[in-house]
């Protein structure tokens, strides 16, 4: 088994600006699953102002990788991810993963991609 159950990613951003003509700013959580079972994946999110956001949800097959795009996601209430705001992330999985996570940044015309392995 590769990989460990809890991983935190301190700095999460979905940008509020897509500069038209490019890819859409988001961010993804890269999840990989070397295992033989299935992982449930449970994600928190976590702000500077408010109460953290639960009931995220997603699942990696065995021995595969997901690509959980957080501007895709909704919670249990129909929520999304807000834009435009700072957060960190709890990442819970019912088996060992690795996680990543990386951002696409085209608030401007010059793309940015940034990635960080989670801790």
């Amino acid at each position: 088994m590769h990989g460990k159950k809890e991983w935190l990613i301190a700095d999460c951003y979905w940008p509020e600006v897509t500069t038209p003509g490019h890819y859409v700013s988001h961010e993804a959580i890269c999840v990989l699953n070397t295992g033989d079972e299935d992982a449930a994946i449970d994600i928190t999110l976590y702000f500077e102002d408010t109460e953290p956001m639960t009931g995220f949800h997603a699942v990696c097959a065995a021995r595969r990788t997901n690509h959980i795009r957080m501007d895709k996601l909704t919670n249990e209430a129909g929520a999304h991810v807000p834009m435009g705001r700072p957060y960190a992330a709890l990442v819970v999985s019912s088996a060992p993963i690795v996680a990543q996570y990386s951002r696409l940044d085209t608030t401007q015309a010059n793309e940015t991609l940034m990635t960080t392995m989670a801790y």
